[in-house]
Parts: structure tokens; C-alpha cells; sequence
């Protein structure tokens, strides 16, 4: 069964999470189902930056694979970080069984806007694929409309679409995970 895996960590927004699993099931033709919510990742907090180590999400995944899942996507409404970026919208391993998307710089409120529930849930889509996609090797793609490509802000991530581009389409199917194939390379982190 080819599977792809949600999970909660902590509290992240169910409406969000719900408007994941619709677009998510569209995007790669798999299954898509909802696992149990883990706890946040102790010592992700980092409190002199007031952010989570998105590593340490992704190492948490990482012991949580269900049998018979293609890919884990954990979800969270902590603002993430790696150390050589001042934010990051998800990370991924590159070829690899997991991935996080966090919900925080997606929401309008964290930009003292109005809460706009649509808005997020369509930014998360476009992130979800993203960071999954690197889980079944895409790398970013030139393309600013397709999803691969890489966003360093958030009006670049608000022109995208959830929607691969030909040739990261054409890549995705003809990827070994998406065929069923074991993995050859070592996986790798990728942010943004």
C-alpha cells in the first residue's frame, strides 16, 4: 500500500491539517492518512532565538515510521529553524522517508494580519509538495510557478501553485519511490 503519512506534532491547525490531506492525495495520486499526534521534539526549543530545530522534528519522524508508508510529512505550528538560516517554511530529506512543514510564518497573524484560514491552508499545500517532493529526490526547480521552486519569503511561496511543473512531474513519476523501487543514495536534509 503506498502511503502517505500526516502527522501532528503538538497543536498544529485542524483545518489546515484537513485541507492538507485533500491536496496532498491530489498532488501524488497516493493515499494520504492521519497518524496519531506525537509530542513536540524535547530540546527542539531554542530559547535564544525563540525558534525550533527542524532537525530535531525530522529526527523524531524518523522513529515513527509506520510499515507500508512512502513518506511522512509532520506538520507543526512552530516557527522552524536551521542554524545557518534565520527561518526555514519546512525541510525535507532529499530522497528520503520524511519531511515538516511548519504552519507558523504561513499564517497571516504571525505577520500581524488578520487570520485568513484559506490563505494558510493554500501556502501549506504549496509547502507540503515542496518539502515531499525533496523526499522523492526533486530538487528546486527554476520554475517560480512550480512548487519545487525554492522560496526565501513568503510573497515568493504566494506565487506558486500546488501544481508540478512538466519536468518536475515527469521526475516525480519516473523517481524509484514513486515506482516502487528501493533507495539507492544516502539521504541528505534540505530546507526551505
Amino acid at each position: 500500500m503506498s502511503v502517505l503519512g500526516l502527522v501532528p506534532i503538538g497543536s498544529p491547525d485542524e483545518e489546515v491539517t484537513r485541507a492538507l490531506e485533500r491536496g496532498l492525495r491530489e498532488a501524488f495520486g497516493l493515499e494520504v492518512t492521519r497518524f496519531d499526534p506525537l509530542p513536540e521534539p524535547p530540546g527542539a526549543l531554542d530559547p535564544a532565538r525563540g525558534q525550533w530545530a527542524s532537525t530535531e522534528f525530522l529526527r523524531l519522524l524518523l522513529k515513527t515510521v509506520p510499515a507500508g508508508t512512502k513518506r511522512v510529512l509532520g506538520l507543526t505550528r512552530r516557527d522552524l529553524f536551521v542554524p545557518v538560516l534565520s527561518f526555514v517554511f519546512g525541510q525535507a530529506q532529499l530522497n528520503g522517508l520524511v519531511a515538516v512543514v511548519s504552519f507558523a510564518r504561513l499564517d497571516q497573524t504571525f505577520h500581524g494580519l488578520p487570520a485568513d484560514h484559506s490563505l494558510t491552508a493554500t501556502r501549506a499545500l504549496k509547502e507540503a509538495v515542496h518539502e515531499l517532493g525533496h523526499t522523492f529526490g526533486l530538487v528546486h526547480c527554476t520554475d517560480p510557478r512550480c512548487p519545487m521552486s525554492l522560496s526565501i519569503d513568503i510573497r515568493q511561496l504566494d506565487t506558486k501553485t500546488a501544481r508540478f511543473c512538466s519536468s518536475c512531474a515527469i521526475l516525480l513519476k519516473e523517481s524509484p519511490a514513486m515506482r516502487n523501487e528501493p533507495r539507492t543514495t544516502s539521504p541528505a536534509a534540505g530546507a526551505r
